[in-house]
């Protein structure tokens, strides 16, 4: 189902509602084409194996959510391990709480989130714990080229497209299947959609087992399309106020450098020497208000953290970045088969909103690892490619893994 929570757009034709669609093909790999790295297109063995048991120790229960105002019924999802409690509802695939425990077991809630439905139909602009798409991140003047035919997408950020157009994925109201360990959503994308050729059906599944989520993105196309899924859950580990002091580790030496659009250049910048050096454990506020030099402007481009960094190991499933808040001991570790990650430190955040027990959502309160493809690829030839063409399988895994230190 697709509802369209801003008022300023006009309605959705009811043909665009989602339904639940035929099964996967199997997997494929897209062919190396005008010397672009090859899309993401096969499933690939985790990193650190789960054992089987874990996930038989895992619960789901389901609850009514709330009402769209077009009476469709927005559905919520709890996934409970002996470590984690997980909540998601079906607009937009969000998650909306991850309750962990601390240094010394008391569990507090670890993402940014809203009490009621009311609260994410209000919220336009943060994208809180969706998955955005049809393309997450930015297109550049929203415009792009694909055999031949220039394509373009609303302009819903300064002239730019961010996070799939007006009405993107965050809006739909995706269907979902409860599975073991966890829950599959679905959404389907009509052609045309925001301006993206071909009909694309995308699942996510969400799986829990002990102290680990899972997170499975897979998608096909009846034509030729660009594609880049993502999940935009803020975490702040600590459960409350700002995140700067948070360590955070990012496996990467360079990062795709923007220009004031916070549109890549093209380029890449070694992070070396730079603000953008989370090689080692560093202090997330300890040089987020450098502005001195091109790394400095990178910072006022975006004002703080904003930016795809290029992830070390591209093959198989890698290691994303860990962070770790010293005043509660939580860790959070995440892993991946997608080759770059967003690092966003909530910087547009602005006190506009209130969540769960009146938390005010102010600047740096919260931060994001997407992991993700590169923003604009459909437009940048030495990127890693986003299309995606009948008869492949887009397949795509990132894990959240949950634990402390003393």
């Amino acid at each position: 189902m697709l509802f369209d929570v801003r008022p300023r757009l006009q309605t959705i034709p009811p043909d665009r509602y989602a339904r639940e669609p035929k099964a996967l093909s199997p997997t494929a790999r897209t062919e190396e084409s005008k010397g672009r790295f090859p899309m993401k297109l096969t499933r690939l063995i985790p990193l650190v194996l789960i054992p089987a048991a874990a996930f038989a120790q895992t619960k789901v229960t389901t609850a009514p959510f709330g009402t769209l105002p077009d009476g469709g019924t927005v559905q919520s999802y709890t996934l409970t391990s002996p470590q984690l409690e997980v909540k998601l509802i079906t607009l937009g695939a969000h998650i909306t709480a991850i309750q962990a425990p601390d240094r010394e077991g008391h569990k507090t809630d670890v993402v940014l989130g809203y009490d009621d439905l009311a609260g994410y139909l209000a919220d336009k602009n943060t994208y809180m714990g969706s998955v955005p798409g049809r393309y997450a991140n930015r297109i550049g003047k929203g415009q792009f080229t694909l055999d031949g035919k220039q394509y373009q997408l609303p302009l819903n950020n300064n002239g730019n497209t961010l996070h799939g157009g007006t009405t993107g994925f965050d809006r739909y109201n995706w269907t979902a299947k409860q599975i073991p360990s966890g829950v599959e959503f679905t959404v389907v994308s009509k052609d045309g959609d925001q301006g993206f050729p071909g009909t694309l059906t995308a699942h996510v599944r969400y799986t829990l087992a002990a102290d680990a989520l899972k997170i499975e993105y897979s998608a096909t196309t009846d034509k030729d399309t660009v594609l880049n899924l993502t999940n935009h859950t803020y975490f702040n580990l600590s459960g409350h106020g700002e995140i700067l002091g948070e360590k955070m580790m990012i496996n990467s030496d360079k990062i795709t450098p923007v220009n004031s659009g916070l549109i890549p250049t093209g380029k890449f910048m070694p992070v070396a020497g730079t603000p953008f050096d989370f090689q080692k454990p560093t202090t997330i506020g300890d040089r987020i208000n450098v502005t001195a030099g091109p790394a400095g402007q990178q910072m006022v481009y975006a004002g703080g953290y904003d930016h795809n960094f290029v992830l070390k190991s591209a093959a198989g499933t890698h290691l994303a970045a860990r962070v770790m808040d010293p005043a509660s001991g939580r860790v959070l570790t995440v892993t991946t088969t997608e080759p770059g990650v967003q690092f966003y430190t909530g910087n547009f955040l602005d006190g506009t909103y209130k969540g769960r027990e009146g938390m005010v959502f102010a600047k740096h309160t919260g931060f994001c690892l997407e992991t993700q493809h590169f923003p604009d690829s459909p437009n940048q030839p030495n990127f890693p490619t986003t299309e995606l063409k009948p008869g492949q399988t887009f397949s795509s895994t990132t894990t959240f893994r949950f634990s402390t230190e003393k």
